[in-house]
């Protein structure tokens, strides 16, 4: 068995000591303030501050302006959070340090607690991380990975004591990650074990054979234990390969084609059909993405539209069909593929009102080049949007490389980059794959931060489950972006002001040598060394 080393002690709600293996570790609570970023959010503050005399008096100036700050969640206007925000003096004395680092044994481990003194002016030749926590930027819907059936056929072939422990290590926010956001697929995918559609017959127009009973087997079961696990505060979004064969021009789930025009209605429909099964599975539906990789023709399911299909398909057809039907809270995501054509896909999109007024954003992948530049330029052009990453994952699988430095600092280059360029959240690939790194019935294989060996029991933690967890345990949903500012090249960092008031600086160095640096926020300010091939958390208050 893999040990996964490292104590957590972040401010007043984790446990002394971190340990996904452990479902029954005694928790340690310590007085805090409730995250802000529910619809009972003032009753609770206020009970809380009564309960809990030992708060310090900043946490409660910090909870009542960002009980403000909230109805500007979607207003995607920075200047009016900053109006706020400049109202409360954030008194950030200490930092507690989060690290994982490459020939170590640290994952996740708290290294030290460190005062922030006072230092008005840093040095231009001194490598410095300046953060400015006023001015704020977009909200953070979550961070986490997908439930494809491939994750939840590996889960189920697994010791039930084992299956408990990726559970707590991905979904609890306490002794695990606390991943707050998860991607299934509609239809069968690549990582499924086989080719499904929900109704195979054809000329089904009715949807009266319309069935979800594949997924009752291992996907839905999984999701319900993942959404219970985090208070069900999981946010859920649903994305297709594929249409089901017969209402393709190829007639085929795979190998690309197209939906045909008189089957429009029917695929809308069918969405409809699906986010209402699931809630009738006590499965919530947060959000639908139009169609995975839409320009990609794969030997796994796909189907391609070009941007103005695209565009007519959710004016004419599945905007309508979710309005109608009730569903106009459904978070509707387009593009869902690579960043290097977003802003071509997203602007078709935008540029149409009646189209436009069904979507609420963009997703994309990482697969084809990086392109960070695309992801600010759509912010930059449509700021009213959100910009969502719905997919990465490292490849192809090799289980002799599974302990490879890289893998973990592909996601922390991907999610700070993506963050600083106004991303509202992040999503990993499967959460969890076999030894072969599947199932896939194309054999695509490929990683997932968490191996599970079905043929020993074994549970592997690879790095990047801990590069993720550097963003998805400390940056909580509603938390937003703040102002993150580096003079050096080789440290890379973001921020974010978390809902319950502290703040959360993620500061990687992939370089050979450890570098001394200072964080500075405030005209406050802490020296530190950052080693080579790590990431750091630092979180203050």
């Amino acid at each position: 068995m893999e040990r996964i080393p490292g104590k957590l002690e972040l401010r007043e709600t984790f446990p002394l000591n971190f340990d996904p293996r452990n479902s029954k570790q005694k928790m340690v609570f310590r007085p805090h303030i409730f995250y802000a970023n529910d619809k009972d959010l003032e009753t609770r503050q206020t009970i809380n501050c009564m309960r809990k005399k030992t708060a310090h008096p900043i946490f409660i100036l910090l909870a009542t302006g960002l009980i403000v700050a909230s109805c500007c969640v979607n207003s995607g206007d920075p200047v009016a959070d900053n109006a706020v925000l400049s109202q409360v003096s954030l008194k950030l004395e200490k930092a507690s340090i989060y690290i994982t680092a490459k020939n170590t044994d640290q994952r996740l481990s708290k290294i030290d607690d460190v005062q922030l003194d006072s230092f008005d002016q840093p040095d231009e030749h001194f490598p410095t991380i300046m953060v400015d926590p006023k001015k704020t930027f977009q909200t953070i819907v979550g961070i986490g990975g997908a439930i494809t059936d491939a994750a939840a056929i590996t889960f189920y072939k697994l010791p039930k004591d084992k299956q408990e422990e990726v559970l707590n290590a991905y979904y609890d926010s306490h002794t695990g990650i606390g991943y707050s956001l998860c991607r299934t697929n509609l239809n069968s995918c690549d990582f499924s074990g086989e080719s499904y559609a929900y109704s195979e017959v054809e000329g089904d127009t009715g949807l009266r054979h319309f069935t979800i009973e594949h997924d009752r087997k291992f996907k839905i079961p999984l999701i319900k234990a993942a959404f219970t696990k985090t208070g069900n505060k999981l946010s859920i979004y649903a994305s297709p390969w594929s249409p089901p064969a017969w209402m393709k021009t190829n007639n085929d789930m795979l190998h690309g084609g197209k939906l045909k025009p008189q089957y429009y209605q029917t695929w809308a429909n069918y969405y409809v059909r699906f986010v209402e099964s699931y809630k009738q599975e006590g499965i919530p539906i947060w959000g639908l993405t139009v169609q995975n990789e839409p320009m990609a023709t794969q030997i796994w399911e796909s189907c391609i539209y070009t941007a103005a299909e695209e565009k007519d398909f959710i004016k004419n057809f599945l905007g309508p069909a979710l309005h109608t039907s009730g569903l106009e809270n459904i978070n509707l995501i387009i593009w869902d593929h690579n960043r290097g054509l977003m802003y071509q896909r997203a602007q078709i999109v935008y540029d149409d009102p009646e189209a436009s007024k069904y979507v609420w954003g963009t997703g994309f992948h990482w697969y084809t080049g990086d392109h960070y530049e695309n992801v600010k330029l759509l912010h930059e052009a449509f700021p009213d949007k959100k910009i969502l990453f719905t997919e990465g994952c490292n490849g192809p699988f090799d289980y002799n490389r599974i302990h490879d430095w890289q893998w973990g600092e592909n996601y922390g280059e991907a999610i700070i980059t993506d963050f600083n360029n106004s991303a509202c959240g992040w999503t990993d690939w499967n959460i969890l794959l076999d030894e072969h790194g599947g199932p896939n019935h194309v054999a695509n294989y490929c990683y997932a931060p968490v191996i599970g060996n079905t043929e020993t029991g074994q549970v592997i933690y690879m790095n990047s489950y801990y590069y993720l967890g550097h963003f998805s345990k400390f940056i909580r949903p509603g938390a937003k972006r703040v102002i993150c500012s580096t003079n050096n090249d080789d440290l890379m960092a973001t921020a974010m002001l978390n809902p319950d008031g502290s703040l959360a600086v993620v500061v990687m160095n992939s370089t050979e040598n450890n570098m001394n640096y200072r964080i500075w926020v405030e005209n406050r300010s802490a020296e530190l060394t950052s080693p080579m091939h790590s990431i750091m958390t630092l979180v203050m208050n």
